[in-house]
């Protein structure tokens, strides 16, 4: 015969156990519903970039090419696809997926948050540049399209991501694109890098580490169906033709200021004077704004007055104080040397 007590105790578990697994919305099934909403949310939402983004390159969107891009089964991109065309947002068309104007819509939305949060990181944080696309992919299924009006409104309402994309405005209207390919500059002429295109990934890492950016000045030197090799801030570059058509430019004529001859702050010799002329735009976000504390800006004058072991870093006087950089950092501080040593 069982003990009364371990009855009592034994139904409660029961109950507790039922509560923990029913709760309507704690329970372990709500959230596990809510989880698996979530992901199919975010499928919907990078079928439709993916979709958008093989129309606007004039590609033709299939199942097949879903399953590769979202790197699932054939089988959860038919799943997918279907959903699309029942909640209105495709049409199917043989063996082509094509946006309807609630599916472009759409992912203009999730474009916009993306290259907002973008805009954001290189902006306003100290996320390495290599790691923008990703964590904005992340978070961009998170965020709602008030919260992403209000980024908007914080950052300015900036027409262009940090890769020099075009960021879709709440109305779904995009800014001209405007430039083109590295690789049809010809020997000789110079442009200034306006789009760095992140993506596959791989390819963007690639031109990352080279140090390469928006805003960056080039001369070409050679160009062939082999190798593109040009000029940037005093370094030869060559990219393979596929790599370069990932990089956007648009040419400056003869009217336009060309420089050619630069120096950058750690190229300055003990105690000799210059004043800043500017930072690289490579340099952005917290970085940016620490050395505009400091008071790196344009017409300050500023002179190297120690070194430590190794050289870095080197501390310069800037407006009467002593402030240590960093090579990496001079390197970013373009100057104007004025001849004269104190």
């Amino acid at each position: 015969m069982i003990d009364p007590l371990i009855a009592i105790m034994y139904g409660l578990a029961i109950i507790v156990i039922f509560i923990i697994i029913f709760l309507p919305r704690w329970g372990i099934v709500a959230l596990f519903r809510r989880l698996q909403k979530n992901i199919d949310r975010v499928l919907v939402e990078d079928a439709l970039k993916h979709i958008y983004d093989y129309e606007s390159n004039q590609l033709q969107t299939s199942t097949e090419s879903i399953s590769i891009n979202l790197s699932i089964t054939k089988e959860q991109a038919e799943k997918i696809s279907n959903r699309l065309e029942q909640m209105g947002l495709i049409d199917k068309k043989e063996n082509s997926l094509i946006l309807t104007s609630e599916g472009r819509s759409y992912a203009l939305r999730v474009i916009r948050i993306h290259r907002l949060l973008e805009r954001y990181m290189a902006d306003e944080t100290s996320v390495k540049e290599s790691d923008w696309h990703s964590e904005a992919e992340e978070k961009e299924h998170a965020i709602s399209i008030e919260e992403a009006n209000a980024l908007a409104a914080q950052l300015g309402n900036p027409l262009y991501d940090p890769h020099g994309d075009p960021i879709p405005t709440d109305s779904g209207e995009l800014p001209e694109r405007k430039g083109i390919s590295l690789s049809a500059l010809k020997p000789g002429e110079f442009a200034i890098i306006i789009h760095i295109e992140d993506e596959p990934e791989t390819v963007y890492a690639q031109i990352a580490a080279m140090g390469l950016f928006n805003g960056m000045q080039v001369r070409m030197i050679e160009s062939s169906g082999t190798k593109i090799k040009f000029e940037a801030d005093g370094e030869e570059y060559i990219l393979a033709p596929i790599i370069a058509a990932n990089i956007t430019v648009i040419p400056l004529t003869e009217k336009e200021d060309i420089i050619k001859d630069f120096k950058t702050l750690s190229s300055l010799k003990m105690n000799e004077e210059a004043v800043v002329v500017g930072i690289a735009k490579s340099c952005r976000g917290q970085q940016r704004r620490r050395l505009m504390d400091f008071g790196v800006v344009p017409g300050t004058k500023i002179k190297p007055i120690i070194r430590s072991i190794g050289s870095d870093p080197t501390g310069y006087i800037i407006r009467g104080a002593t402030v240590a950089l960093r090579k990496r950092q001079s390197d970013q501080i373009y100057i104007k040397t004025t001849g004269g040593t104190k």
